[in-house]
C-alpha cells in the first residue's frame, strides 16, 4: 500500500448561484520519497483537492476515499486530524505572509508548533530545534533571525521559514501548494532545490501543486494533469512531457515560452476554464479542443489507459489510443476543420500533428529555461 492513496474524490459546495462541482472524481497515490506534481489552470480543483485531504474545506460536502497509513483522513475526527497536520503531513501555502502571523516572531511560531505536538518538549528544546531548522533551510544567522517578525522577512525567506516550520517534525508527507509562484526566478530555483535536497534526506513524500509546467518538470515523478474538478491525464514525468495524450497537455506545453523553441511563437489554448456551476456535457473540455469530435460533445470520456510503455499513463479523451491512430484522426480533424473555416492559418497550425506524438521538444526547465530532461531525475 501507498503512503497515501486517494480513490474517487468529490468535493462539491453550495452556494447561492448554484452547487460547485470543484473535485469531480480524483484518484492518484503518493509512496515515500516520491513526488506527485500536480498541474492545471486556475480553477481546475488542484488547491480544493489538497486543502481537502488536510480536512480544511469544512462546509463542503465529501465523496470518496484518502487513505493515508491505511486511516482514512475524509472519516477521521478532529482531534485524530490535529494530531496528523503539522506532524504526519505538513502543507505549504502559495502566500508565505498570510500563513504566518504577522504579530508573532518567526521562531515563536515554529516552536509552538512543535510544542503542540510534543508536550514534553520545553520551550528551551522547542527554541533550540527552530533555530537549527531554519539553519536547514539557508536562513543566515539563524539564532538572531528567530527573533524577527514576518515583515522582517523577505518573500524567499519567509517561505523558507514556512518549509522550516513543515519539516521542524519530519513529516511523512508534505503539500505544497503554489511554493514559489511570488517569488522571482533566482529565489525560486533556490527553493527548490532546497526541497530536493531535505526530500532525500528525509525520505519525505511530496505533492506539488502548481501551473508552472517548469516546476513540474524540475521536481515530479508522476504528474496529473487535472481541467474542469477531473483528471484529464496521469502519467510519468517523462511520458507526460514526450508521449502525453490528452490535447489539454499539449495545449499547457505549447503554452509555456520554451515549448515553442527559439523564434517559434507561443500557441495559447483558446477560450476559457469552464464554470464549475454549469459544466459543459460531454468532454469539459470540449469547447476548447481542436480535436473536437461529435462524440466528446454527449459522452464524457473516463480515464483509461494510453497505449505505451507506461502502464501507468492513463488519459480522459476520445482520441484513439494508440500513436498511430491518434495521428490520423487528429490530422483528419484538422483538415476538416480547416475546410470548414474553423481555424486560419495560424490556427490550423496550433491544431496539426497528433496529441503527444512525440515530436514535441523536451520538457521546459525549471524557471522557463529548457532543461533537455528537466533536472535528470
Amino acid at each position: 500500500m501507498s503512503l497515501l492513496e486517494v480513490t474517487g474524490l468529490q468535493v462539491s459546495f453550495n452556494t447561492a448561484d448554484g452547487v460547485v462541482r470543484a473535485v469531480r472524481g480524483v484518484s492518484f497515490a503518493v509512496d515515500r520519497g516520491r513526488t506527485l506534481g500536480i498541474v492545471g489552470e486556475s480553477g481546475s480543483g488542484k488547491s480544493v483537492t489538497a486543502q481537502t485531504l488536510m480536512r480544511l474545506t469544512p462546509d463542503a460536502t465529501i465523496r470518496g476515499t484518502a487513505l493515508f497509513e491505511g486511516a482514512d483522513l475524509l472519516t477521521a475526527d478532529g482531534r485524530a486530524m490535529r494530531a496528523i497536520r503539522g506532524a504526519e503531513i505538513a502543507m505549504i501555502f502559495q502566500d508565505p505572509l498570510s500563513s504566518l502571523h504577522p504579530l508573532y516572531k518567526v521562531g515563536w511560531q515554529i516552536e509552538e508548533m512543535i510544542r503542540a505536538h510534543e508536550p514534553a518538549a520545553g520551550r528551551a528544546q522547542a527554541r533550540k530545534r527552530a533555530i537549527e531548522m531554519l539553519g536547514l533551510v539557508g536562513i543566515p544567522q539563524p539564532a538572531s533571525r528567530v527573533d524577527d517578525y514576518p515583515h522582517q522577512f523577505s518573500g524567499g525567506m519567509r517561505q523558507r521559514a514556512m518549509i522550516a516550520m513543515a519539516l521542524a517534525l519530519n513529516p511523512k508527507l508534505i503539500i505544497a501548494d503554489e511554493p514559489t509562484t511570488a517569488l522571482d526566478a533566482t529565489v525560486q530555483a533556490q527553493i527548490l532545490d532546497l526541497m530536493r535536497r531535505l526530500q532525500g534526506e528525509f525520505d519525505t513524500a511530496l505533492i506539488m501543486i502548481t501551473h508552472d509546467l517548469g516546476v513540474i518538470a524540475d521536481m515530479a515523478d508522476e504528474v496529473l494533469v487535472m481541467y474542469g474538478g477531473k483528471p484529464a491525464e496521469r502519467a510519468g514525468r517523462r511520458t507526460l512531457y514526450y508521449r502525453h495524450h490528452h490535447p489539454y497537455t499539449k495545449g499547457l506545453l505549447e503554452s509555456v515560452p520554451s515549448a515553442a523553441g527559439e523564434g517559434g511563437r507561443l500557441k495559447p489554448i483558446p477560450g476559457q476554464p469552464p464554470s464549475l456551476i454549469n459544466l459543459p456535457t460531454g468532454c469539459v473540455f470540449h469547447p476548447r479542443c481542436p480535436y473536437v469530435m461529435d462524440r466528446c460533445r454527449t459522452d464524457e470520456p473516463p480515464l483509461d489507459p494510453v497505449a505505451g510503455d507506461d502502464p501507468a499513463h492513463l488519459s480522459a479523451c476520445w482520441l484513439p489510443r494508440t500513436a498511430a491512430g491518434r495521428g490520423e484522426e487528429a490530422e483528419r480533424i484538422r483538415a476538416a476543420a480547416v475546410a470548414e473555416g474553423r481555424f486560419g492559418a495560424q490556427g490550423a497550425a496550433g491544431a496539426e500533428g497528433a496529441a503527444g506524438d512525440g515530436r514535441d521538444g523536451g520538457p521546459p526547465g525549471r524557471a522557463g529555461g529548457a532543461s533537455g530532461d528537466g533536472g535528470g531525475r
